[in-house]
Parts: C-alpha cells; sequence; structure tokens
C-alpha cells in the first residue's frame, strides 16, 4: 500500500469526523443568534439607550463640543 492510500478500516473514521465538524458548525452558529439577541435585547431597552447616551455623551466631551 502507498503512503497516500488509506486502509480500509480507517474510511468509516474520517466520514464520522466530518458530521462533527458540520455539528460543530451549528453548535457554533447556534450560540452565536443567542448572543446576538442577547445583545440586541440589552442595547433596545432602557439599559442600552443609557449606556449609549454616557458613551455619547462622554465622546463628545473628549472632543470638546459637549
Amino acid at each position: 500500500m502507498s503512503q497516500h492510500q488509506t486502509p480500509r478500516s480507517l474510511a468509516p473514521a474520517l466520514s464520522d469526523q466530518r458530521g462533527i465538524t458540520t455539528a460543530e458548525y451549528a453548535v457554533g452558529t447556534a450560540a452565536g443568534a443567542g448572543l446576538a439577541g442577547l445583545l440586541f435585547k440589552l442595547l433596545t431597552g432602557g439599559f442600552g439607550e443609557q449606556l449609549l447616551r454616557t458613551l455619547f455623551d462622554h465622546v463628545l466631551s473628549l472632543l470638546g463640543i459637549g
């Protein structure tokens, strides 16, 4: 057998690894969507409005405008 051939006994294990990678992408995508939803909820509520207002006022004071 040459160096580039895969033994038949390893072929099922390699195909299983590809499925695991797909599952990892799915979990990562779901986690990212959940985090985005949480940030959206925080920033569109009263807390987010106050946070953005404070940040904006701070930037204006640094620039000497406000």
